[in-house]
C-alpha cells in the first residue's frame, strides 16, 4: 500500500490477537498509514481481512472488519453519546451498547451531546463507536494523547482483553517508554518509510530509535538527546 507523497510503499501483515505499537518522529508517516490501512485518501494497494479485500466489502460490512480511531477529536454532531457510539452497529442490542458504555465509564454522559464532552471523554467515546461492532481489526491514532494517567493504564488492560479475544491491533504513539510495554511488537516508520519492525529491545540495541528519534537511554533509564 501507499499515499502518495506521504507514505512509501510497504506491506504490512497483522495476526489475529496481536497488538502492535507503531511509532515514529512528527510527520514520520505514523497517521498516513493508519489511513490507508482504513481505506482514507484514496490509497494504492488492497487490504485484506480474513481474506477478503476491505474495498470489495459493503459498508456495513467493513464497519464489523475494522474499527478506526482516528487522531483527532473534535466531534462537531450533537449527537447523544448513546446515539453516536450505535452509529457502527446500528442493529446492536441495548444489552451490548450498555456494556460497552459501562466497559469506558460512559454510562452517566450515554444522553450527553458528544459535542459538549471533555477531550478525553470524546476520545473514550470514539474508542467505543470504534469497539461496538467487535471488528476483527482495529486501528487507534494515539489513543492515549489526551487520556489521564488512570485511563491510560485502564486502556492498556482493555486492549490487552480485545488482543486476547482475537482482534487484531494496531496502536500509534508517542511515548516510547508506554509503546515498549504495551507490545513486544514496534513498527519504527519514518519519513513515509517502515524502517524497522521488531521488539522494543532489538529497536534500542540496534541503534535505531536514537537514529530516528534522536533520542537515547542512559543506564539509568533516563533519555537524553542524541548529540
Amino acid at each position: 500500500m501507499a499515499l502518495r507523497r506521504r507514505l512509501e510503499p510497504l506491506d504490512l501483515d497483522l495476526d489475529a490477537g496481536s497488538l502492535t505499537v507503531l511509532v515514529g518522529p512528527n510527520g514520520g508517516g505514523k497517521t498516513s498509514l493508519l489511513h490507508a490501512l482504513a481505506r482514507i485518501g484514496r490509497p494504492a494497494g488492497e487490504v485484506s481481512i480474513g481474506g477478503r479485500l476491505l474495498d470489495h466489502m459493503p459498508a456495513t460490512m467493513r464497519q464489523k472488519m475494522l474499527g478506526y480511531v482516528p487522531a483527532a477529536r473534535e466531534l462537531a454532531w450533537p449527537l447523544s453519546v448513546r446515539d453516536f457510539v450505535k452509529l457502527t452497529a446500528p442493529a446492536a442490542t441495548p444489552e451490548a451498547v450498555a456494556d460497552i458504555l459501562e466497559g469506558l465509564a460512559l454510562t452517566d454522559l450515554a444522553a450527553r451531546p458528544v459535542d459538549a464532552l471533555s477531550t478525553g471523554e470524546r476520545t473514550r467515546v470514539l474508542l467505543a463507536r470504534a469497539l461496538l461492532p467487535r471488528p476483527a481489526v482495529l486501528l487507534l491514532d494515539e489513543p492515549f494523547a489526551n487520556l489521564d494517567p488512570l485511563w491510560q493504564l485502564r486502556l492498556e488492560t482493555r486492549l490487552r482483553a480485545e488482543a486476547r479475544h482475537g482482534t487484531a491491533i494496531l496502536v500509534s504513539a508517542h511515548d516510547l517508554d508506554l509503546a515498549a510495554r504495551l507490545s513486544s511488537r514496534m513498527l519504527v516508520i519514518d519519513r513515509g518509510n517502515l524502517v524497522a519492525d521488531a521488539a522494543p529491545e532489538t529497536l534500542a540495541a540496534d541503534g535505531i530509535i536514537a537514529k530516528v528519534f534522536g533520542v537515547d537511554r542512559a543506564a539509568d533509564g533516563a533519555w537524553y538527546a542524541v548529540t
